[in-house]
């Protein structure tokens, strides 16, 4: 047990262990919203625009949750007025935004001026993480994962009864606004510790397993949480035990519990997702 047992001894890999832990239990219940919500290519779209903000962040020294942040607010921002063009679409006008974007961030990264080691903005150094980050990824994670449950009846019922939704007392728009603003959160609060490019594997990956495995949206949130945190925990010790990236072992192993999900729901006689079974409301709530 070697193997298991001697990473932990060291205080940075706890600190690791513990950040991406956390940040793994509220991607996954975040994730199952995401999907249910078919917000899929927007959270793609905030984890990879969010670059230029992380790059500027890295050249001045600041923190990068403050980088991440702003990176978030501009990527928002733009493809708010990208998608406002009727010529366009709001998908092109999205992926023209976040292109931008990442272009500009791969830009400032390949300056002189920057600083080594760049591509961990990419993929993540979750043993980089300080006891700051860690407390302000815990502050982060536990404001997601208290915001979702507050949110909980109003997504709910939105995502599997959108049209009694606002007679019931839920406006699905400003659900849907709100969930998108813990996507944010959450965004700012990965992005350091598992990269702009991998965040949103750990995101929809587990969230997707979870709605194959699960008949209950409860079981659901509770599965896709408990697979994230131990796909980035695997990923972690795979990263130590074979001296490969964190963030980029965290993706695959919850690229691999999704294809699992996939082979054992392929077995079942309705492996129908909870937001085609659960039709019933009393059962979503």
């Amino acid at each position: 047990m070697h193997w298991l047992t001697d990473p932990l001894a060291q205080g940075i890999v706890r600190r690791a262990l513990a950040e991406v832990a956390l940040l793994g239990a509220a991607c996954g219940p975040l994730g199952v919203w995401v999907l249910l919500h078919r917000q899929a290519f927007a959270a793609e779209s905030l984890s990879h625009g969010l670059l230029p903000g992380l790059v500027l962040a890295a050249l001045a020294g600041a923190p990068l949750v403050l980088g991440a942040a702003g990176g978030v607010a501009a990527a928002a921002l733009a493809i708010a007025l990208a998608g406002r063009d009727p010529r366009l679409g709001s998908d092109v006008g999205v992926a023209v935004a976040v292109g931008a974007l990442f272009g500009a961030g791969t830009l400032l990264a390949l300056q002189p001026a920057a600083p080594p080691r760049l591509e961990e903005l990419l993929f993540g150094d979750p043993l980089g993480v300080t006891d700051a980050d860690l407390v302000v990824g815990a502050a982060l994670a536990a404001a997601a994962l208290a915001a979702l449950a507050a949110l909980h009846r109003r997504l709910a019922l939105a995502a599997f009864d959108r049209p009694a939704s606002a007679a019931l007392g839920a406006r699905p728009a400003r659900a849907e606004l709100g969930l998108l603003a813990v996507l944010a959160g959450v965004t700012v609060a990965g992005a350091p510790a598992l990269g702009n490019l991998l965040l949103v594997a750990l995101v929809l990956a587990p969230g997707a397993a979870a709605l194959l495995l699960a008949r209950r949206l409860w079981t659901a949130l509770v599965l896709a949480g408990g697979l994230a945190a131990g796909a980035a925990a695997a990923g972690l010790g795979g990263s130590y035990d074979l001296g490969v990236g964190a963030g980029a072992a965290g993706a695959l192993c919850a690229v691999a519990l999704l294809v699992l999900a996939v082979v054992a729901s392929l077995g079942r006689q309705d492996h129908k997702a909870p937001a085609a079974n659960l039709t019933g409301r009393s059962r979503v709530l």
